[in-house]
């Protein structure tokens, strides 16, 4: 015959470890969870800090590029007051056009190349962060 006290224990035997290795999954889920939110702000705040550091670097360019501008128009002008002729004042604004057109162009080429290694360099924590989280998932 069958012992009815065997018969019970079991389920609840069954149950009990059911619930430990739920409980113990769920732990090992939680901190699975914490470490990769810990590892996902550690990347945000490296980018976010490559992305300040990208905007200083832009602009004190910016500001040099102000100062040498500054600088250029006031030499220009002083130039000005020495001239004479109407076709001297026309080769030496010629001439300080052209200068400060080279000099806009190489500006904005600087500038451009700035904000693409800045780009790039913030993108980089992120990027590598994600491909870590596939690896992790695959």
């Amino acid at each position: 015959m069958n012992n009815p006290k065997r018969d019970t224990a079991k389920p609840a035997l069954d149950f009990r470890e059911g619930v430990e290795n739920g409980t113990a999954q769920a732990r090992d889920n939680y901190e699975k969870i914490g470490a990769a939110a810990t590892e996902g702000a550690s990347q945000v705040k490296s980018s976010m800090s490559t992305v300040f550091k990208g905007v200083q670097d832009y602009n004190t360019k910016l500001l040099e590029f102000a100062h040498a501008n500054t600088k250029s128009a006031f030499d220009f002008f002083q130039q000005l007051s020495g001239v004479k002729s109407t076709a001297a004042l026309m080769e030496l604004s010629s001439e300080h056009t052209r200068m400060q057109f080279e000099t806009f162009t190489e500006q904005a080429k600087q500038l451009v190349s700035l904000a693409q290694s800045a780009t790039l360099a913030a993108a980089e924590p992120l990027k590598a962060g994600v491909a870590k989280a596939l690896n992790h998932a695959a």
